[in-house]
């Protein structure tokens, strides 16, 4: 069986880079600005709130794990926020140790904070698909890595940076796919987890060559034409031809820079009938002619 998500991931090629663990105290408040990094958080004790970009404010529980695939701007303080106007700055411990708030109160919350790193160059395309932000509470998987990381961050063991690393991009990966649970934005991982709107995606991802309708699609999904659109937007946030055009896109960047395949063939096999539709789309939808893009491929880039 075709699976979507995997499939995404796959191209993505995630990688979850460990950054710090921040101890909180007392009240406090901190901003931040990003330039559209993945962002992980995962809040080994206590609590605190955080805003990211334009999404309401979020209350965060000890075994909460928090993924914004790109991230531009957040706030985060203390469950008792401090008077308004109060900026706090984190003051580094150790290495890789920080703290926040004060200075003399006990020790009420425990997180990691990080960026992932998708390896592929496609990513920004890629990352579309995925939802904006995913809240994961409440998965006993997840609560199992997340102690497993507590431990780990805790112990002063050898190859302890490789083994959190490694923890860290299990846990990316089973909050991408996790769905019951789970507060996502819309994205793929809220339309798979729509029984009828699934299989409409897997139909997509299965045949990307066919030449699919709403009306072909809303039939894989057993619904009408416009119970099946308006579904389709408010859950995975684009219209169903969208969608199918951002993963055609995605697999041909995929094949221009992997395979010595023609544009033609490429073409055929993302959906297209001819080498000139498929070359107008993707330069309209990728800014470079395909042919050009692939010439710039990286030489030594593995298959």
């Amino acid at each position: 069986m075709i699976d979507p998500l995997a499939e995404v991931v796959a191209l993505l090629q995630p990688s979850a880079r460990f950054a710090k663990t921040v101890a909180g105290a007392g009240r406090w408040h901190v901003q931040r600005s990003d330039t559209g990094q993945p962002f992980y958080c995962v809040v080994l004790e206590g609590g605190c709130r955080v805003t990211v970009d334009e999404h309401a404010p979020i209350t965060l529980e000890s075994g909460d794990f928090l993924l914004v695939p790109a991230m531009w701007g957040m706030t985060m303080s203390s469950l008792e926020p401090p008077p308004a106007g109060t900026t706090s700055i984190p003051v580094a411990r150790a290495e890789g140790l920080y703290r926040i708030g004060s200075e003399n109160d006990p020790t009420d919350l425990r997180m990691l904070v990080g960026h992932c790193h998708f390896d592929s160059p496609d990513a920004d395309l890629l990352v579309a698909l995925l939802p904006r932000l995913v809240h994961v509470r409440g998965e006993r998987r997840l609560a199992l890595l997340v102690k497993l990381l507590g431990e780990e961050s805790r112990a002063q063991r050898p190859a302890r940076e490789v083994v959190l690393a490694r923890l860290l991009e299990v846990l990316l990966i089973e909050a991408l796919r996790s769905t019951a649970g789970t507060a996502a934005s819309p994205g793929l991982v809220r339309g798979l987890a729509d029984d009828r709107l699934g299989m409409a995606i897997r139909a997509m991802h299965a045949q990307p060559a066919r030449g699919w309708t709403v009306a072909e699609l809303a039939r894989e999904a057993a619904l009408s034409r416009s119970a099946f659109f308006e579904r389709f937007q408010r859950t995975v946030g684009v219209s169903p031809m969208a969608y199918l055009l951002s993963w055609r896109m995605a697999l041909a960047k995929h094949l221009l820079r992997r395979s010595e395949d023609r544009v033609a063939d490429i073409a055929e096999r993302v959906g297209y009938s001819s080498a000139s539709t498929f070359s107008l789309a993707f330069t309209r939808h990728v800014g470079v002619a395909p042919s050009r893009y692939a010439r710039e491929r990286p030489v030594a880039e593995p298959s």
